[in-house]
């Protein structure tokens, strides 16, 4: 768009519950987005300045607080959430300053639920056509928003897929986004890393300009992926953090192991030194995973944030990295927590009706008083795949007998099953901790 055209645009007085406001053009053109390899590295440049991503992938979460907390940027999954439109995403991170990479939905091979299609052929050139179609559209109703950064096109469309023909779409959509917005590179966002699954996106899509990888305990060995799969080219990592429910030990019925938040907290700190802030040649930046909360096998496995809003001490973690100086406040820290005398790895199992003890030891680094917030659920059940939707198990009411802050005494649920106790502390300042354990009931 030329500068006759912006100014016709928005050089405007707008009134608004009766004040004046002059919409300047700066701020209503799109920022110049490249990728450069110089001096043997890629470098993201925005209106010619470095440009590092320190971000977070955000859908609901609180963009006002992400800013507070030092990110330059967020991730989205889809240009409208159900919630907000894409327009009202951006000039969000527009007036808290920060940039988003533009997630675009693209529809996935494999079965699922939720938001998205799903169990789509990718051999169907009519309904590739129309999706190409309908991305175009969202493309130029965006492009030229200040606040936008990079193109997301799909997420982990490699996960429970076979088709190759999907990359060959997705470099369509690529080659369209050049033709019509030349200001911001194009990615995807791949869950994992692997020889054959580089050599197809080589050949198939070579109009993307970066990838984004998604990984979670194995970031760890990124470098060495990398190097196997031969990907030379930049990349960001677009979800990372806590350690995957498919990557921890399991009791003898199934049920996953979460870590407490503390020590979630040691972990973000520890992978992103080993697997990201490592790479200076390659890596542009990363994304991590979540700033919000969400239910994925527990409600509080991936989300940063409690459901309620408080910050956990990965949040804290991340402000540390982004800019070298800790919150004001910071998260009480979990010590640790049994029930009945025993750890989560025991795999408890326990009568109907049984009255057990559990045991919680926290601490708060600014030695607020502390809160102990107790609760039994059932063990999910309904268990999506990649992220999809998922409901939050039952609440089991009337269970604890004595409640005494960190020490409680609770009956075991009448009907067998699986079930975990959950734990969450708070300071009274916005901050907590959170742990749970799995039990079983038998018959």
């Amino acid at each position: 768009m030329n500068r006759f055209a912006y100014i016709s645009s928005f050089l405007a007085l707008i009134i608004i519950s009766g004040a004046t406001f002059l919409v300047h053009l700066d701020d209503h053109e799109p920022a110049h987005v490249e990728i450069i390899h110089e001096n043997g590295r890629y470098q993201l440049y925005k209106d010619g300045e470095p440009f590092y991503i320190h971000g977070a992938g955000l859908e609901f979460g609180d963009i006002e607080a992400l800013a507070s907390h030092g990110a330059n940027s967020f991730r989205t999954w889809r240009t409208d959430n159900g919630r907000d439109t894409g327009m009202e995403i951006l000039d969000q991170a527009h007036e808290h300053g920060l940039m988003v990479t533009m997630g675009i939905e693209i529809a996935r091979e494999r079965p699922g639920s939720g938001r998205g299609v799903f169990n789509f052929d990718y051999s169907d050139s009519a309904a590739v056509a129309d999706q190409l179609h309908r991305v175009r559209e969202e493309v130029l109703m965006y492009k030229d928003h200040p606040a936008l950064l990079m193109w997301g096109i799909g997420n982990e469309l490699n996960l429970g897929a076979s088709n190759p023909m999907v990359w060959d779409a997705v470099n369509d959509i690529a080659k369209m986004i050049h033709e019509v917005d030349g200001n911001h590179p194009t990615l995807t966002m791949l869950a994992g890393i692997h020889p054959e699954l580089i050599q197809q996106i080589k050949t198939r899509a070579p109009d993307l300009d970066l990838l984004g990888i998604q990984m979670y305990a194995d970031i760890v060995n990124l470098p060495r992926y990398l190097k196997e799969s031969e990907w030379d080219g930049p990349y960001v990592v677009t979800e990372w953090g806590a350690t995957g429910h498919w990557e921890v030990q399991t009791t003898s019925w199934g049920a996953p192991l979460e870590n407490n938040s503390t020590a979630k907290a040691d972990w973000y700190s520890r992978r992103h030194d080993i697997a990201i802030a490592s790479d200076t040649t390659q890596c542009i930046g990363s994304y991590v995973f979540l700033w919000g909360q969400k239910q994925e096998r527990t409600p509080t496995w991936y989300g940063m944030f409690m459901p309620d809003g408080e910050k956990t001490a990965a949040v804290d973690v991340m402000e540390y990295t982004w800019t070298g100086t800790w919150p004001a406040n910071l998260s009480p820290a979990i010590e640790s927590f049994t029930l009945n005398e025993l750890e989560a790895t025991s795999n408890i199992e326990l009568a109907p009706g049984f009255s057990m003890a559990s045991t919680v030891i926290a601490t708060d680094p600014d030695d607020d008083p502390l809160t102990y917030h107790w609760s039994v659920h059932q063990e999910a059940t309904e268990v999506g795949h990649g992220g999809d939707d998922e409901s939050e198990p039952p609440l089991i009411p009337d269970l604890f007998t004595e409640i005494n802050d960190g020490v409680v005494t609770l009956n075991a649920p009448s009907e067998p099953g699986a079930y975990r106790l959950f734990v969450h502390i708070t300071d009274g300042n916005g901050s907590a901790a959170h742990a749970n354990i799995p039990f079983y009931v038998t018959r």
